[in-house]
């Protein structure tokens, strides 16, 4: 199966020449590495038979030595050239992993993740085109009645004109409802729509979502009563409040990078003045 059977056999036989002697707290060994009771600990969940819990510590123990196996291994079979490249590696994904956890602690405890309404507008007007929608967005408000419900007529009739003084009723009747939406003012994609109205399809949305439209649509018991109050087409400008969230998230990430790299200048400058860093011409 492998063209170097020999010399793994023989690196292998060469190993069990010298049988270190075992130890009464490790529950096994592979050449000089030793694994402990203790690192199995929170291995095996509470409530576990016992016959299951034999199947996994076994399972743990043997993918343990099958690792140590291989790495013992590799590091005999594998060519100077390439052991040296996988070393640079390792070498710079440790530096690079310290750095960035580093870098990240020290940013957390300085930013300032207060970012005011003015900010956000501001960035918004001046940016504004390069958010443009990937999809439809829709304003709307929808309740899904069962048509034998006693105040059939009034739910629709406050539906339709949808008054600020009408809270206390919809706070009664909403919770009645299969399903319903009453804040208008949230945009949402498409894809929401699709969700809660399945009655509405890509291939259908055109007659159900236009601005200002308001239709019923029954559905076995139930009806849709519904209230498109806007639409905006795909590839148009994302209006504020859809955006806002995505605006705080791109500001405080600015903000992040402008902190590293001014942690950064400063650590490098602290240096040169205590005389830590120089180049040498």
């Amino acid at each position: 199966m492998f063209k170097n059977q020999g010399i793994l056999v023989l690196f292998f036989g060469l190993l069990s020449c010298q049988k270190p002697e075992a130890k009464p707290e490790a529950i096994a060994r592979v050449n000089e590495s030793y694994l402990y009771k203790s690192d199995l600990k929170d291995l095996v969940p509470p409530g576990t038979s016992k016959q299951d819990s034999v199947v996994i510590v076994r399972s743990f123990i043997d993918r343990w030595a099958s690792q140590k196996l291989l790495i013992k291994a590799a590091e005999v079979n594998l060519g100077k050239d390439k052991k040296a490249a996988f070393d640079a590696l390792i070498k710079q994904y440790k530096s690079d992993l310290y750095t960035k956890a580093y870098i990240e602690e020290i940013v957390n405890r300085s930013i300032d993740t207060v970012v005011s309404e003015t900010e956000l507008k501001k960035y918004y007007d001046a940016n504004k085109d390069n958010f443009r929608t990937s999809g439809s967005l829709v304003r709307l408000r929808f309740i899904n009645v069962p048509k034998d419900h006693p105040k059939f007529s009034t739910i629709r009739s406050k539906f339709l004109d949808f008054r600020k003084s009408d809270k206390k009723f919809w706070d009664t009747y909403q919770v009645q409802f299969k399903n319903s939406a009453l804040n208008d003012s949230i945009w949402v994609d498409m894809g929401q729509i699709y969700r809660r109205l399945p009655f509405i399809t890509p291939d259908n949305r055109d007659k159900y979502i236009t601005a200002g439209i308001a239709f019923e649509h029954p559905e076995g018991n139930n009806t849709y009563i519904v209230k498109v109050r806007d639409v905006i087409d795909k590839n148009q400008i994302s209006p504020y409040q859809y955006l806002k969230p995505t605006l705080v998230q791109v500001i405080l990430n600015r903000r992040k990078l402008e902190l590293v790299k001014q942690f950064e200048k400063e650590i490098t400058d602290d240096a040169i003045k205590n005389e830590k860093y120089e180049i040498y011409k």
